[in-house]
């Protein structure tokens, strides 16, 4: 794989929280020297992403109910169309992990609904926080996302105990078969993005995306 098609493959993202102004421009800058997909930040930081890739390919992808995903499903909502107001093409949000532990599928369902409405045709990711879930709950969420028709789901926040799994990825992608996969969190490296990418993933959310491209002269694949 070259480094353009694995470039088009990524989220470079930036989203803890001590990123400056000159941060972003720089991950502004770097997602368009390298063709990356797109960016994602926090919605604060929109105006000031849309400015600096205007007139290029790069897409602004924000994220909603993040980390921890327990906020009311209006307030997501909200979220998610001040969001696109303000220049964002995709929306990554955190689901109910509270609400599948409380075994309450249809709040889950209907939460992840009321953003989808929000979204009025952008594409939703759905973080699933797989690190917390049984690997029945992460089938029975990834049938959710799969019947309201999302965009994609998504492994992890990369802010809790672990991120993403080649396994948790393989078993995401068996589940919601041609809805997009992304793998998140701990993919810092080329042989672990392509393990993700040969596992079903569609879409790498990194904040080393230029490590992973640049270690690709170092990788051979059969990808």
């Amino acid at each position: 794989m070259e480094a353009k098609n694995i470039a088009q493959f990524i989220d470079h993202t930036a989203l803890t929280a001590e990123k400056t102004e000159q941060d972003i421009i720089q991950l502004c800058d770097e997602a368009i020297t390298h063709q990356f997909w797109s960016v994602c930040i926090n919605s604060a930081y929109i105006p000031l992403a849309k400015q600096q890739l205007a007139g290029t390919s790069v897409k602004i992808c924000t994220v909603v109910g993040f980390p921890l995903g327990a906020n009311l499903s209006a307030v997501k909502a909200f979220e998610t169309t001040e969001a696109i107001k303000a220049g964002a093409d995709e929306i990554d949000m955190v689901i109910n992990v509270g609400w599948i532990k409380s075994n309450k599928w249809d709040a889950v369902e209907k939460d992840i609904a009321t953003v989808l409405t929000a979204c009025a045709g952008k594409p939703l990711k759905v973080i699933l926080e797989t690190c917390l879930l049984t690997k029945e709950e992460i089938v029975k969420a990834c049938e959710i996302c799969k019947a309201l028709n999302v965009a994609f789901v998504k492994t992890s926040t990369g802010f809790n105990r672990g991120g993403a799994t080649t396994e948790d990825v393989a078993l995401m992608k068996q589940t919601v078969g041609d809805i997009g996969v992304k793998a998140s969190g701990g993919v810092r490296d080329t042989e672990t993005a392509i393990a993700m990418i040969n596992a079903g993933a569609t879409r790498i959310g990194a904040s080393a995306g230029i490590a992973i491209i640049h270690g690709l002269q170092d990788v051979s694949s059969t990808y």
